[in-house]
């Protein structure tokens, strides 16, 4: 390893240590039909997910401090919600990502109440690529003892459970730069 790299990789544990604290669909048209989105969207049952549905993070869409993605395809509806600072409920599909062992992805309606269907996962990552430690709904515990669903319930129902400064959810204990730099060091990305 070198020495750039084992300081990414220091920085990395550093600043994810630091994140144990905390550990809108589409309208219908003006016809009042429903959304392609929500049409397309309610022909699939289940997401397919697994360790190659998570890669680097500088590929996702970046909003602000976090990233998005759709594994569904439809990127424009989930970036709509994202960009909204009147909230919304992501569509299906969406995969929601701050740092590089952390995500969130949306399912269809009816996947998990508790969590307004959506899966948290707790990820390995590597220059070789992602593998999956934990997932689930309301029982995952990131690596530092902290349950997504705990932090994450905290924000306003508007916000479909996702946090950011104003959204009502505990605040972590790093900044911006801390962040943005382990979202820099994100080894999938190194080449």
């Amino acid at each position: 390893m070198t020495g750039m790299a084992a300081g990414r990789a220091g920085l990395l544990v550093l600043a994810l240590a630091f994140l144990q604290a905390c550990g809108g669909s589409e309208p219908a048209d003006e016809a009042g039909s429903a959304p392609a989105t929500e049409t397309l969207l309610a022909e699939a049952q289940e997401l397919t997910i697994d360790a190659s549905s998570f890669g680097c993070l500088a590929e996702m869409t970046q909003i602000r401090h976090f990233f998005v993605d759709n594994l569904l395809g439809d990127v424009a509806a989930t970036v709509a919600v994202a960009e909204s600072t009147e909230g919304g409920v992501y569509p299906p599909g969406s995969v929601v990502q701050l740092v590089p062992t952390e995500v969130m992805v949306k399912h269809p309606s009816g996947y998990s109440p508790a969590t307004r269907d959506w899966e948290f996962f707790e990820l390995g990552v590597t220059a070789e690529g992602t593998s999956i430690t934990m997932r689930g709904s309301v029982d995952v515990v990131n690596r530092f003892g902290g349950n997504c669903l705990d932090c994450h319930i905290k924000a306003e129902p508007q916000f479909d459970l996702i946090c950011e400064l104003d959204h009502g959810c505990d605040p972590i204990p790093v900044t911006r730069e801390q962040i943005a730099a382990v979202q820099a060091a994100d080894p999938r990305c190194m080449e």
